[in-house]
């Protein structure tokens, strides 16, 4: 289906929270989103670590873009940055209306792989990272829930 269609977007960004989320609430949040990107169309991955946000969408380009803005727009978020914007022919969280895991700073530590990353605070410019940022959310897709 993806592969004959030109305009499927796929956009990686970060963000950092306006204020911590518990996991629980976190829970509730995606559980909302859910519903609403299944109708849309979109797939994606979002992680979640003290405050810091990376998540990739994909999609149609239109709708993408128009979560973007609602993103960039939304309060609970601040310093949003897009390190990744790309059409794709194949999705990577095909199956996932919004895959979701809250990762330890240990986990994220440990990946050797990504450790410049790691070390990158949200505030600084990550577009030299963009293949790691993409890279975290496909090492840790096959544990979200």
């Amino acid at each position: 289906m993806d592969s004959d269609d030109p305009t499927l977007l796929t956009i990686t960004y970060t963000s950092s929270a306006m204020q911590l989320m518990s996991v629980a609430e976190l829970v509730d949040l995606i559980e909302q989103i859910r519903p609403k990107n299944e109708r849309l169309g979109v797939t994606g991955l979002l992680l979640y670590s003290g405050g810091t946000v990376i998540q990739t969408l994909e999609g149609p380009e239109d709708v993408i873009d128009g979560l973007i803005d609602v993103i960039t727009a939304d309060a609970r978020h601040t310093d949003v940055r897009v390190v990744d914007r790309r059409h794709v022919v194949q999705r990577a969280f095909a199956t996932w209306s919004m895959g979701f895991r809250n990762v330890t700073a240990r986990e994220i530590a440990d990946l050797q792989d990504f450790g410049d990353f790691a070390r990158q605070s949200v505030g600084d410019d990550l577009s030299s990272h963009a293949v790691a940022a993409f890279g975290l959310l496909d090492t840790f897709r096959v544990n979200a829930v």
